[in-house]
């Protein structure tokens, strides 16, 4: 009998400590990671605000396959939500409120635990690239709550790795995604033409990207100081492009709704006729501008048809990649002058 009460005294003993220090954990908890993601700010705040893109890089069904995730009637921005729901049990995020492009709060519900909030924040970096910040936290936890966690070593290895997981898997997911282009030539079609502004430099193709947006910055800003209104998409007009030599020779142009008598002698006013062209539309970032003319002149060759010789070769761009930063969604496209 002596026996059975000292293991009984011994049970309570460890069952009273046991209890004190639960008690004493803390009462609150919080869990962040930071990561910088290889997109810019625009492109991962648009992905991340919208709940249908997150089973592409959460981490829920990779701890359990057979994990069920149900999107809300609305899933983008304030009151959006999804549920999952796995071996632990039901699941739910909430968005509660957005700063668009900077910042997003949200509430997580699992079960019977209380509610933790939850806060993603997106930095810009100069390079391009955007520092994301995703903190999981919790306070006034309930004793059974902290005794879970006591016993699963706290809430910081148990989330945090997980987390870590999911910003890999969001990067690696935007980089994907930003690559994807898709090239359609639509064949003959008629030009219309018009008038344009433009002005026109020879250099090296290396130096070509950075001269033609300089130079598309230029004309630009001349319509813009002289109150000149657009009547379409700026493009690139070609005059040589000789890959042997190393050497380019193009205007930028900006289409105007009538002739303009400039006041600066390097930037003109011309005509483009209307003219018989084959068009390609490339839609993805303007890097595949090569294949896509590729793909054109393999088009001409392959319909038996004849390119006028010094003819109109334009490349034009439908997306303000100021505005629109995913190269994935940029339009633009590209007219080969033909006989016919």
């Amino acid at each position: 009998m002596k026996a059975i009460k000292y293991i009984l005294l011994l049970l309570l003993i460890v069952t009273i400590g046991l209890s004190i220090y639960i008690a004493v954990q803390p009462n609150s908890f919080e869990v962040t990671r930071t990561k910088t993601i290889n997109a810019p700010q625009s492109v991962v705040y648009n992905n991340v605000i919208d709940f249908k893109h997150w089973e592409s890089w959460s981490s829920l069904k990779e701890y359990d396959s057979e994990t069920n995730i149900t999107l809300g009637e609305q899933t983008k921005g304030t009151d959006a939500s999804y549920t999952w729901e796995n071996k632990d049990g039901v699941g739910r995020m909430t968005t509660l409120s957005t700063q668009p492009m900077n910042s997003i709060t949200q509430e997580m519900q699992f079960e019977e635990f209380p509610t933790s909030d939850v806060n993603w924040t997106f930095a810009s970096n100069t390079n391009g690239t955007t520092d994301v910040t995703w903190t999981i936290s919790s306070k006034d936890l309930p004793f059974q709550f902290k005794m879970i966690s006591a016993f699963m070593g706290g809430m910081e290895p148990q989330i945090g790795p997980r987390l870590q997981r999911e910003l890999v898997k969001l990067d690696s997911v935007l980089q994907a995604e930003m690559k994807v282009y898709n090239i359609n030539v639509e064949g003959v079609t008629q030009h219309s033409g018009g008038f344009y502004l433009y002005t026109t430099m020879s250099c090296k193709l290396s130096e070509f990207d950075t001269n033609m947006k300089r130079m598309q910055g230029k004309v630009g800003a001349y319509a813009l100081t002289h109150n000149i209104t657009m009547a379409g998409k700026p493009f690139i007009l070609y005059h040589k492009w000789d890959e042997e030599n190393d050497a380019a020779i193009f205007s930028t142009c900006i289409p105007t709704n009538s002739k303009i008598i400039t006041d600066e002698s390097d930037i003109l006013t011309g005509q483009l006729d209307s003219f018989r062209a084959v068009k390609t539309v490339l839609k993805g970032d303007y890097a595949n501008l090569k294949e896509a003319w590729e793909e054109s002149m393999a088009y001409i060759t392959n319909n038996n048809l004849e390119m006028i010789e010094a003819g109109p070769m334009l490349e034009t761009y439908l997306t303000d990649t100021s505005v629109e930063e995913n190269p994935s969604k940029w339009v633009s496209e590209i007219y080969v002058a033909v006989k016919g």
